[in-house]
């Protein structure tokens, strides 16, 4: 089955301005082109555009993934430099993990500072 822009784009929950982008910065190598040149989307290219909203969502820099996507369509010869950019990447994601999970902790005692505060417990 193949899909419109507009189709992926409310799929994904993203906006057409987003895929284009994404094309633009050539993120999207693996879409092809109708006879009319507009993008035609697989079933097949799902996995690849969720790679994509993942690595955006850990905070990757367009550039970076452009270059994790290059590497995956090389092909098995570069292995090596996908693993080292995903498990960079993972490190910042705990990184950013723990800083969140201090800020919530600091948020709890706040909230329960508060409480007691409002039932006169202070």
């Amino acid at each position: 089955m193949t899909y419109t822009v507009s189709q992926i784009a409310e799929r994904m929950g993203v906006t057409v301005y987003t895929l284009h982008y994404y094309d633009k910065a050539g993120l999207l190598p693996f879409v092809d082109r109708g006879r009319n040149g507009a993008r035609v989307f697989k079933d097949t290219d799902f996995e690849w555009l969720d790679t994509i909203t993942a690595l955006k969502n850990t905070g990757m820099p367009i550039k970076q993934i452009r270059q994790y996507i290059e590497w995956v369509m090389e092909g098995d010869s570069t292995i090596g430099q996908r693993f080292e950019c995903i498990k960079n990447q993972k490190k910042l994601v705990e990184q950013q993990l723990e800083k969140l999970k201090k800020s919530a902790e600091l948020l709890d005692y706040k909230e329960r500072h508060y409480k007691a505060a409002m039932s006169g417990n202070d």
